[in-house]
């Protein structure tokens, strides 16, 4: 980093979070005459000192670095994306970030460098998004797992031990864990926090002692179920690997998704605290229904709630009109899905009950849409799938995040889903 670019990072430390994710990536477009960040697509670019560039691939060779000067190829480097890098690098609060061709590409490749170095032992908490769960414990890329809870992890660690990897909230129960004491259970072994749920708007792991953030962008950081990526914010250092990997492997982000990516950043805050609003409603209403058993919905908020039906789930799905019956989350409309028939499918049944994954449960990505008119059609699906009649009503309860999960009044049982 040029000393340009330090004093320039140094000034925009104390500007808040929505300020940064309107502006981080595109502070330089003023002097260039430019309002709207560049989309550049060139796959190639001009090499008229042969020399010259032959050096500058022997020392990213070497160390990983980025390139300093004009591009050389797609693979190496892209500028539209290295702008989404940088912002998102700044919203984690991290000192650097590498982006993938999606939030798998880049889990991969943080696999990939600590095997590399001899480590292919990782230590993870259920649950985690269901192809996560599947590529540690298939042992595709050499790697060997253990499983453990949050207060295992420190027993579980070997000498050949390359990562720890924890998600919260966790997909898809919304389960929470205090970051701090598990980055303290890992020593000097690297934590990885696969921070899609939450975003920078809500949590950032990096503060509390994680050395990489993991998210699938195609999630609330592109926003509107159009993009598809992956990035890791983290130190120089793992950057820097993480580049070499990409570099050999291939796995790149599209200039397009790199572009449509950062500016789904500039709504990032504005988005996730009114979805999360909305999201807070929709759970309270759902822990007062009777047709519901279990509601789960993180203290530390978020637009994602996952709840468990006395009635049939598969009929709720069927049901809705308005949401959305489908995998994925984060996008500008409601989602809703059986995580045991599609998103953790590839986890072995025993392993979806080691996790707290039911087959009554559904999880929920919440939208933009108005808080009454998802409710109407959440009645109507919860009635179908319940074989009751639909109209339920005086709800009122204030909008806001931070209910905690909790059972229906209809189950007697002491034990508080979720956390």
């Amino acid at each position: 980093m040029n000393q340009d670019s330090m004093d320039t990072t140094r000034a925009v430390r104390s500007r808040s979070l929505e300020t940064e994710a309107v502006h981080a990536g595109r502070e330089d477009l003023a002097a260039l005459g430019l309002h709207a960040a560049p989309l550049d697509l060139s796959t190639t670019y001009p090499s008229c000192d042969s020399r010259a560039e032959a050096a500058r691939l022997d020392e990213f060779a070497a160390t990983g670095a980025r390139l300093e000067g004009p591009p050389v190829y797609a693979r190496l480097d892209n500028p539209t994306v290295a702008r989404f890098e940088e912002a998102l690098a700044r919203l984690e609060g991290a000192e650097a970030a590498v982006a993938f061709a999606s939030g798998m590409a880049a889990l991969s490749a943080v696999l990939l460098v600590r095997a590399s170095q001899g480590l292919r032992h990782v230590v993870a908490v259920r649950p985690l998004y269901g192809c996560s769960d599947h590529l540690l414990t298939s042992g595709l890329l050499g790697t060997e797992v253990t499983w453990t809870d949050p207060a295992g992890i420190a027993d579980a660690i070997r000498p050949d031990t390359g990562l720890v990897m924890v998600e919260t909230p966790a997909n898809p129960t919304l389960a929470e864990m205090n970051l701090d004491a598990v980055a303290h259970s890992c020593g000097s072994v690297p934590l990885l926090v696969d921070n899609t749920f939450a975003t920078p708007v809500l949590q950032r792991p990096v503060e509390h002692g994680a050395r990489i953030v993991l998210h699938s962008a195609t999630k609330y950081l592109g926003g509107h179920g159009d993009v598809l990526g992956g990035v890791v914010a983290c130190d120089e250092e793992t950057a820097r690997d993480l580049r070499r990997v990409r570099f050999a492997t291939g796995g790149v982000l599209h200039p397009l998704a790199g572009y449509l990516l950062l500016r789904g950043l500039a709504t990032l805050p504005v988005r996730m605290r009114a979805q999360s609003a909305t999201a807070a409603e929709l759970a309270r209403r759902l822990a007062d229904d009777p047709r519901v058993a279990r509601v789960h919905y993180p203290g530390l908020g978020g637009a994602m709630v996952s709840f468990e039906v006395h009635g049939d789930p598969h009929r709720v799905i069927a049901g809705v009109r308005l949401i959305t019956p489908a995998v994925s989350l984060g996008s500008v409309d409601t989602l809703i899905q059986h995580p045991a028939s599609i998103s953790h499918r590839i986890i072995g049944e025993a392993d979806r009950r080691t996790g707290g994954i039911s087959e009554k449960l559904l999880r929920m990505s919440v939208g933009l849409e108005d808080v009454e008119d998802l409710w109407h059609d959440l009645d109507a699906a919860l009635g179908a799938a319940d074989g009751t009649r639909s109209g339920v009503t005086g709800h009122s309860a204030a909008l806001g995040a931070g209910l905690s999960a909790r059972p229906s009044p209809r189950e007697r049982g002491p034990q508080r889903a979720g956390r």
